[in-house]
């Protein structure tokens, strides 16, 4: 009866132990998703076009059609995506569009809490920016060993995107 006794309040002991570990990829708050929303609820994007207007986004839906709505069919500017807030840290993605085009992409804000933070997104970054250029759209690969970047990445990105008007 004793070894029973014995037995059981060491395995409960050794569950209660092994539930209330907290690993380094549960985060501050123990979230489990990889993205985690804004506390405000807002974008966070921003626009800055050339000085015709190109840039601006008004409402008047003159046409029945809205599959192009508010693009900026050879607008120029700079877009700044939303920061998106990672496991690992916020991302943040800036483009800039030239003839309706993205010609560059700049990773504003990266996760950099840690040596391997740094090495991962020296790797990944690179390879984004040139999938960002290639595709001109937020449907890019997520780079293996750096899925949490990317995702953040292709947020950021899409909100960027979003605040250009471009598809």
């Amino acid at each position: 009866m004793r070894r029973i006794t014995g037995w059981l309040l060491s395995t409960v002991a050794a569950l209660v132990l092994l539930f209330s570990y907290r690993t380094s990829t549960m985060g501050t708050g123990g979230e489990s998703s990889a993205i985690t929303s804004g506390a405000d609820g807002s974008t966070g994007s921003t626009w800055r076009g050339a000085s015709d207007g190109a840039g601006s986004s008004t409402g008047n839906d003159s046409g029945g059609d809205d599959s192009g709505g508010g693009r900026v069919s050879g607008g120029s500017g700079t877009a700044t995506g939303s920061v998106a807030q990672t496991r690992w840290g916020p991302v943040q993605v800036e483009i800039t569009v030239s003839g309706g085009k993205i010609t560059h992409v700049t990773a504003v804000q990266v996760p950099d809490g840690n040596h391997r933070d740094q090495e991962i997104n020296d790797y990944a970054v690179p390879i984004l920016r040139q999938e960002t250029l290639t595709a001109q759209s937020a449907r890019i690969d997520t780079v293996s060993g750096a899925t949490v970047t990317s995702d953040g990445y292709r947020e950021s990105l899409q909100s960027a995107i979003d605040a250009a008007h471009l598809k």
